[in-house]
C-alpha cells in the first residue's frame, strides 16, 4: 500500500514538472518585435524610390507553390550569376549606397534587384524584406527574406540555393516591416537560432 502511495506521488510530482516546462517553440519562422532604425542606405534608398517604401495592402503570408517556388529559385540564380560582386566604395566611390545594380553591385544591391523582380513576378512586397545580418566574422550582410506559410527562407549572394534562414551562418539583426517597407524592425529570435539550427 505504501508503495503504491509512493509511486502515485511520484507520477503527480513528474506530471507537475512536466506542465512546467515550456513546449519547443518552432524556429521555421523569425520571430519580430519593436520598430527600429532604418538603415542610413535604405533610408536614402527609400528618398529616391518613395513608392517602394510605404504601407503594404496585402500583407498575408506567401503559401507557395511548386511554380512559385521554381521562379523564386530562378530569380535567385539569375541575379547572383549575372550581376558582379562590387563593394559601393569601388562603384560609387562611397561606402553605403543602397541601389538597383546593372552590371555590378554589393549585397544590398543584389537582395533589392531580387525583390524588384519578384514584386513584377506577382510576389507580395509584404513577403519580401530586405534583411540586415552579421556573418560569423562580425562583418554585416543584407540579404532577401521571403515570408511563406512554410516559415522565413532567404535569398542570398553568397549562397547558390535558397535556405530556410535558421540553416544560414547569421546572425539576424532586423528586417523591414511586413505592413510599411519604410519602417524597420528588430529580430527577436534572431541571435538564439544559432544555437537551435537544423545541421
Amino acid at each position: 500500500m505504501r508503495i503504491k502511495g509512493f509511486l502515485v506521488a511520484m507520477m503527480a510530482m513528474c506530471a507537475m514538472s512536466t506542465a512546467a516546462i515550456p513546449a519547443p517553440t518552432s524556429n521555421f519562422s523569425m520571430v519580430t518585435g519593436a520598430p527600429t532604425s532604418q538603415p542610413i542606405g535604405h533610408y536614402e534608398f527609400c528618398q529616391t524610390h518613395r513608392e517602394e517604401c510605404g504601407p503594404n495592402r496585402n500583407s498575408a503570408v506567401a503559401d507557395m507553390t511548386d511554380d512559385k517556388w521554381a521562379i523564386v529559385r530562378a530569380v535567385n540564380t539569375k541575379v547572383n550569376t549575372t550581376i558582379i560582386p562590387m563593394t559601393d566604395k569601388e562603384i560609387y566611390g562611397k561606402d553605403e549606397v543602397w541601389a538597383y545594380p546593372t552590371t555590378a553591385g554589393d549585397c544590398e544591391d543584389f537582395a533589392l534587384l531580387k525583390r524588384r523582380i519578384l514584386i513584377q513576378r506577382g510576389f507580395s512586397a509584404a513577403n519580401l524584406l530586405m534583411t540586415v545580418v552579421r556573418k560569423p566574422d562580425g562583418e554585416g550582410h543584407a540579404i532577401l527574406t521571403l515570408r511563406t506559410t512554410k516559415g522565413d527562407f532567404v535569398l542570398d549572394n553568397l549562397a547558390s540555393t535558397v535556405k530556410p534562414w535558421f540553416d544560414t551562418p547569421y546572425s539576424f539583426i532586423k528586417r523591414q516591416s511586413s505592413a510599411n517597407a519604410g519602417r524597420w524592425v528588430t529580430i527577436e529570435n534572431g541571435r538564439d537560432v544559432l544555437v537551435g539550427a537544423l545541421k
